[in-house]
């Protein structure tokens, strides 16, 4: 039994208030299991004789002062509640039972109870079903529509079970019914997710270039396609991301990278530096689509040993860059060796063994880093699996068949993003076309699909349908005038992945039951995921050549969806696709478009984008060029582009609760318990009230019905007000006596000794859950970074993880 002492000590400042609808407990954890994780020494880079084996150093000291502590991003765990009569009840994590479809929960969850008249615990166990939303980018799971289906307690009275269990779904209303997604995802069997593949979908390689020295790719969306600059003799590509001329009289072709300038008589070059640049440089409008063009002039100069390699493709390709030769570390417990000087994900089977690169969630295998290449994440080596979570690459098990990192991928991306839409006040955008609007046919379906507008517009029988950001429109000529959809034809879900505007089919109506409202669903396809081989890839594999063609003064071009050409990684932390840094390109991977809008007569530059951070039809959902994918974490949400309150997005509740649970609350303590565990308390208006815990937030919920915590390297169970070990059991436990327990719903449950397999389970789940809670707020933080700055996303332990010469990530280029 735990009884309170005199003695106590202050808790550390700074520490999650919960928002209750009713007076709160605080719940606190204690300073050792709030501790971040601590982070890895530097690995040297091995000598050619001998790879190195990676690994972390020491933990350094606590941090001394309270202010070092960050909440977790859910507001932890147990939580304490008070009763209306003055008690107090305290309700432990849940354990997930089952998460059906992401849309309904089963869990049970350990709660204390102390009456205001007793110093004594009653313990007992919930089991709760809730209806769940989820947001991906907050790493929040809301409860809905909560219902406590059974609640067993062996001590006490029903009225008191009934005012534990009044209390508990009062207290926890909105926003206080959310858990950390990581919490949740280390707690659910992953051999039930069942990867369903995209059929269809491509693996052929692109064309990988390989460097020793520094260099860059410039990614060309077919042949050149050249427009004219107003009153002036310099041309531009509008079809990369670069900044590419074309200087007509001296038939020279300039590229900027960064702040210097190189020139080529072909595009293909080679490239050298460019010296004095012709006089038309400086003769640009003077408008933002030549901003960062005229900041860079007059250019640097450079010894042409000082500038980068140049490699043009007119395919989306990839470049492996390393920085000197190659740089070996032996992946522990493996004879996987990871190339660490190159933030590209590459390893190798041996020094001179195959050589596998990872890019758009494909790998890919070759005898050599110079090719050739071929498809191999069917035939991976099962070291793969065997890659340390806290490796700084392990990001690379969302792509290896078979590994619960995969599954999980898998599992987020079907978890929709929703948005409730008014029908009345949503304003379609405007739609602009190249002359007339041109329709061509998809294959294998009764749909067409507009050629020459940014848009994704679609023809099926009479009518005419619009997805945009996520949102469905329709309306009876292709121009509009456009209203929100109710409902969208079956045929345009059957629009195949070999057509770019197979996204589409990945949003959705799902429900349309107010005359004012409409409700609508984006999956990660809309985004450009898709599930194939079992994992998570970015892309169909198709090259979409664009459309384009010159109608006027200026070009038109349209670009769509390209798989390769940004080397593009799953991020474990967004649950979404980032892409490579600057050496794709000084616009942040977006493919820079040239727009004239014949409608308005006005021209932009950089109109049009493509990438994980947006694509046609989806580009709009994020701006590059702005940095908005930097607001949305990467671009993970396709509704948080629409603003104001006629969208209003499915998991707005994740603010709402983030706020309220990182409110500070009054002045907590903690008593030292004789059991070892701990009592919490805090001062109310009701007075002082207090609610033992048990081994730091230890106790678990047997599905038996009874309370267990884990007391060194056996379990306890609690029983008529003590704890008893679950290999002793007692009198009561042999007869399977159910007469002292109060219980509601489902009945009571078997007493006699309990399976401690899955208490092992669970308890396993709940360390792992609160690890990768605390890191996903480092990383939310900005709190992991890699040897040279910026956010690295690259592995499952961001606290920590290695500190190779590699270092991972930038963050998405230096320019946004």
């Amino acid at each position: 039994m735990i009884h309170q002492q005199a003695s106590s000590r202050s808790i550390v400042a700074g520490l999650v208030a919960l928002g209750m609808v009713v007076q709160p407990l605080i719940p606190v954890l204690s300073a050792s299991s709030r501790q971040a994780t601590a982070p890895a020494g530097t690995a040297k880079p091995a000598t050619p004789a001998q790879p190195a084996t990676a690994k972390p150093v020491a933990a350094p000291a606590q941090a001394s002062t309270a202010a070092a502590v960050q909440p977790p991003i859910d507001g932890g765990w147990p939580r304490a509640y008070s009763t209306s009569s003055g008690g107090g009840v305290l309700v432990y994590q849940p354990q997930i039972a089952s998460w059906d479809k992401q849309k309904k929960m089963v869990a049970f969850s350990a709660v204390s109870y102390r009456a205001k008249s007793t110093d004594k615990d009653a313990l007992g166990t919930i089991k709760f079903e809730a209806d769940t939303s989820v947001a991906i980018a907050d790493r929040l799971v809301n409860f809905e529509k909560l219902k406590i289906s059974e609640a067993n307690f062996q001590t006490l009275p029903k009225d008191h079970l009934q005012q534990v269990v009044a209390t508990i779904e009062k207290a926890m209303g909105p926003p206080e019914r959310v858990i950390a997604l990581d919490r949740v995802l280390a707690n659910i069997d992953k051999s039930g997710i069942i990867p369903k593949n995209v059929e269809g979908i491509k693996a052929d390689p692109p064309a990988v270039f390989f460097s020793k020295t520094p260099a860059v790719i410039v990614n060309l969306d077919g042949e050149p396609i050249w427009s004219p600059i107003k009153e002036n003799d310099l041309k531009y590509a509008v079809n990369t991301n670069w900044d590419l001329f074309e200087h007509g009289p001296s038939k020279t072709y300039y590229l900027r990278n960064n702040d210097n300038w190189l020139k080529a008589t072909a595009v293909n070059g080679p490239w050298t530096p460019a010296g004095k640049l012709p006089p038309s440089f400086g003769k640009l409008p003077a408008d933002d689509n030549w901003k960062d063009v005229k900041a860079a002039l007059p250019g640097k100069t450079v010894a042409a040993s000082a500038l980068p390699k140049v490699f043009v493709t007119d395919k989306p390709g990839e470049l492996i860059l390393l920085r000197g030769e190659p740089s070996y570390l032996l992946v522990e417990g493996t004879q996987l060796l990871w190339v660490n000087n190159t933030d590209s994900d590459v390893f190798r089977m041996g020094r001179s063994g195959t050589v596998y690169y990872l890019v758009a969630g494909r790998w890919f295998s070759a005898p050599d880093f110079t090719g050739p290449w071929t498809f191999a994440t069917p035939t991976l080596p099962a070291d793969f699996k065997k890659i340390p979570l806290e490796h700084e690459r392990s990001r690379v098990l969302a792509s290896v068949p078979g590994t619960d990192q995969a599954a999980e991928a898998v599992l987020l991306a079907q978890i929709p993003q929703t948005a409730r839409v008014n029908r009345r006040t949503t304003k379609a955008p405007e739609v602009d076309f190249q002359g007339d609007p041109k329709f061509a046919p998809i294959e294998k379906t009764k749909v067409e699909r507009a050629v020459n507008t940014d848009k994704d517009v679609f023809k099926v029988a009479d009518k005419f349908y619009m997805c945009y950001q996520g949102v469905w429109f329709v309306g009876t000529t292709a121009s509009g005038p456009w209203e929100v959809a109710t409902s969208v034809p079956q045929e345009i879900y059957q629009i195949p992945v070999s057509s770019p505007a197979n996204h589409v089919t990945y949003v959705t109506v799902e429900e349309d039951d107010d005359d004012d409202w409409v409700t609508f669903a984006a999956a990660a396809g809309y985004t450009g995921m898709m599930v194939g081989w079992g994992c998570m890839v970015w892309g169909s594999g198709y090259y979409y050549p664009p459309y384009w063609g010159y109608g006027g003064y200026y070009p038109y071009y349209y670009p769509y969806f390209p798989t390769y050409g940004y080397s593009a990684w799953y991020n474990p932390w967004t649950g979404a696709y980032g892409r490579s840094a600057g050496i794709y390109g000084p616009y942040g991977g977006a493919g820079v478009g040239a727009r004239y809008n014949p409608r308005t007569g006005t021209y932009a530059r950089g109109a049009m984008a493509y990438g994980p951070y947006g694509a046609r039809g989806v580009a709009q959902a994020y701006n590059p060029r702005t940095g908005t994918y930097a607001q949305t974490r990467q671009g993970s949400n396709v509704y948080g582009s629409w603003g104001g309150g006629t969208v209003v997005r499915g998991d707005n509740w994740a603010q709402t609760a983030r706020v309220t649970n990182n409110r500070t609350g009054n002045t907590t303590r903690v008593s030292q318990g004789s059991g070892g565990g701990e009592s919490i308390s805090r001062n109310t208006d009701r007075g002082r009230t207090t609610v033992g815990r048990s081994g730091s937030g230890d106790v678990y919920a047997g599905h038996d019905g009874n309370v267990y915590r884990k007391n060194g390297d056996s379990w306890q169970k609690w029983d008529n007000g003590g704890w008893n070990d679950t290999n002793k059991p007692t009198p009561q436990d042999r007869t399977n006596r159910t007469g002292d327990r109060a219980t509601t719903g489902a009945g009571t449950a078997d007493r006699g000794t309990y399976n401690t397999g899955q208490l092992e389970r669970d308890r396993a789940a709940r360390t792992e859950g609160s690890t990768r809670t605390r890191d996903a707020g480092t990383y939310q933080r900005g709190g992991s970074t890699t040897s040279r700055g910026g956010y690295s996303g690259g592995s499952y332990r961001p606290s920590g993880g290695y500190r190779g010469g590699g270092g991972g990530f930038r963050g998405g280029g230096r320019r946004r």
